[in-house]
């Protein structure tokens, strides 16, 4: 079984979409069984006395909009332990890859990735501030429709 874990900053809007983008694809595909797949933020600015913020409603209606349900998502923050939990471990933009490398330490068994280096580099740009939701949604897609298949492949 794979071990994916999504990070972005509050695990509100990038990393869960990505979290949940992935498992519709997983699920369409019938390989559930292979793979286990969470996210999580880097900061714990959407988590507040231990709880976290559920997914952020633009994010939400994004994913419902392609019949994707973040029913139950709340933040939770990345932990030193989940560099030994999770195969892989995949950040949104370099903020992001920067936060995981001082959290985590260093990357000894190459688990660190950024999405986007799956299909051709770049940054997911949080829309949390950009405001573009359907923009993240396809960019995230893309990320991890390449990612899947990169990691299908080989199977």
């Amino acid at each position: 079984m794979t071990k994916i874990l999504f990070v972005c900053h509050g695990n509100i809007c990038r990393s869960p979409m990505a979290e949940f983008i992935f498992k519709d694809m997983v699920n369409t595909a019938g390989r559930e069984n292979e793979f286990y797949i969470s996210s999580a933020a880097t900061s714990d600015d959407e988590i507040f006395m231990g709880r976290g913020n559920p997914v952020y409603p633009p994010a939400r209606e994004q994913l419902l909009l392609h019949g994707i349900d973040p029913a139950g998502k709340t933040a939770v923050r990345l932990k030193k332990s989940d560099y030994e939990k999770y195969d892989l471990i995949i950040g949104m933009d370099n903020m992001n890859m920067k936060n995981i490398a001082r959290m985590l330490g260093e990357d000894t068994d190459g688990k660190i990735k950024m999405l986007l280096d799956y299909c051709g580099g770049g940054e997911v740009d949080d829309p949390w501030y950009t405001g573009r939701f359907k923009e993240a949604y396809e960019c995230i897609y893309k990320g991890c429709k390449a990612l899947f298949e990169e990691l299908t492949a080989k199977r």
